[in-house]
């Protein structure tokens, strides 16, 4: 995955929680997924590319970091 992919993934997973006003857990979500695919990648640039703010880079790390203690649910 590069940063073009990912900012589109991550566009797609936030517009989707919208419907539900879920779209600040949607970021921390997108982080725990994703963890190992973003781990070589620039959040910073991800986030330009998607349009979002820099301040999110923080949450996205927090969901890389839960990543290896929690398990997704469907």
């Amino acid at each position: 995955m590069n940063e073009e992919q990912a900012a589109q993934l991550l566009l797609q997973t936030y517009n989707q929680a919208a419907a539900t006003r879920e779209q600040a857990t949607s970021i921390h979500l997108f982080g725990i997924r994703y963890a190992e695919e973003l781990a070589g990648l620039s959040l910073s640039e991800i986030l330009a590319r998607a349009r979002m703010p820099r301040s999110y880079a923080t949450e996205i790390r927090k969901g890389m970091k839960l990543a290896q203690y929690v398990e997704l649910r469907d």
